[in-house]
């Protein structure tokens, strides 16, 4: 079966650094050209396109003349607000030959965990694009930690896709799409041409293998193929150096693998608690409690949690977890660590006996979880 999406309204645009660059030494302007004369005509064509490129570290190399991409943070962070100047002129540039304004847009982690801020970048999002402008994205790597930062861009894009409820991400790289095992070492490897996003089994194939100057391997774009789909979003894997690959995709072509999502949308508040890259703290749940949160939609009590870890207060994000340490779900947790320590496998009638006093008989609200499906 090949891949193959019927309409395409919202689409958000991946663009890794082996396709934009000059093998990591600076800007491909022909390259980025090229990407601009694409975008421009999906929007020709009613499309709404949101880009969300690399290149900034490879372009700051440049101009600081480095021939190897630095391991250090506050090196990274030089480099990139170094080269982001670059990187959206030559963007912004491109685009205006076509009639098109741009906007570049950074973000880090901590923009989209702080609940306000979040908004604040789902509503600039769709009031730019409202206008007809081309939100450009990419972390915010000049300010970023390796406690805030992303990590790579794959699942910035799969985060933007939840932000703006885009119908599709395109994820363009080197390679034809996702194989049953690395094309680039074994001649047995096939190309999956469909498949559920979220598929377990697609990661055991997955290689965590990235080029020299991207941070992401097939993997990241599994789980950023995943992430998305909570939004209801479709994923599409394909080789960036294919001719016109974004005007052959929109119009239909079998292009890469295409990671379909089947599961009910999940709510905008689900959806921003689930995508907490770093959390507090978790919880580890008995069996039945798992049944409780996951097959019959209930709150979680103290009663159903068995372990705990982490440094967590009040109202903060933590992971639910099972005895192997999977994650099941996220949550907005009612007490702090000492607390939930002490109540922990305790019935809700028990808490105030245990503390002294109850804030809520439920340690996580079903409104304040998010399955990790």
């Amino acid at each position: 079966m090949s891949p193959k999406i019927n309409r395409f309204k919202r689409i958000i645009v991946k663009i890794g650094s082996s396709l934009i660059t000059s093998n990591g030494q600076g800007l491909d302007s022909n390259a980025l050209k090229e990407w601009t004369r694409q975008v421009a005509e999906i929007k020709q064509q009613g499309c709404e396109v949101i880009l969300v490129s690399s290149g900034a570290v490879a372009e700051g190399m440049l101009r600081l003349r480095w021939n190897k991409r630095p391991s250090m943070i506050h090196d990274l962070q030089a480099a990139a607000a170094v080269g982001q100047m670059g990187l959206i002129r030559a963007y912004e540039d491109a685009f205006q030959t076509f009639g098109l304004h741009t906007a570049q847009i950074l973000l880090t982690h901590d923009d989209l965990t702080n609940r306000m801020r979040y908004l604040n970048a789902r509503s600039t999002l769709r009031t730019l694009i409202d206008m007809d402008i081309v939100p450009i994205v990419n972390e915010n790597d000049s300010i970023a930690t390796d406690e805030i930062k992303f990590g790579d861009n794959d699942t910035l894009a799969a985060l933007v896709a939840n932000l703006t409820e885009a119908d599709t991400l395109i994820i363009l790289t080197d390679q034809d799409g996702l194989f049953t095992a690395d094309p680039r070492t074994s001649s047995k490897a096939i190309k999956i041409d469909i498949a559920d996003a979220g598929d377990p089994s697609l990661e055991k194939m997955a290689t965590n293998n990235g080029s020299t100057f991207g941070s992401g391997g097939m993997i990241t774009k599994l789980r950023a193929a995943k992430r998305a789909a909570r939004s209801g979003t479709h994923t599409i894997i394909a080789n960036g150096k294919e001719s016109n690959v974004l005007l052959r995709i929109v119009a239909g072509e079998a292009i890469g693998t295409l990671l379909k999502t089947s599961k009910p949308v999940m709510a905008a508040r689900k959806q921003w608690l689930s995508n907490h890259l770093q959390v507090r703290g978790s919880v580890t749940l008995d069996d039945g409690a798992i049944r409780a949160i996951t097959t019959n939609h209930k709150s979680l009590l103290p009663i159903g949690v068995i372990a705990i870890e982490g440094n967590f207060d009040r109202g903060d994000v933590v992971t639910c977890t099972n005895k192997d340490g999977d994650v099941i779900a996220y949550g907005l947790i009612n007490y702090n660590f000492e607390e939930t320590d002490q109540i922990k496998g305790v019935t809700s009638e028990k808490i105030e006996e245990t503390l002294g006093y109850v804030d809520d008989l439920e340690l996580i609200s079903r409104d304040n979880l998010a399955l990790d499906n």
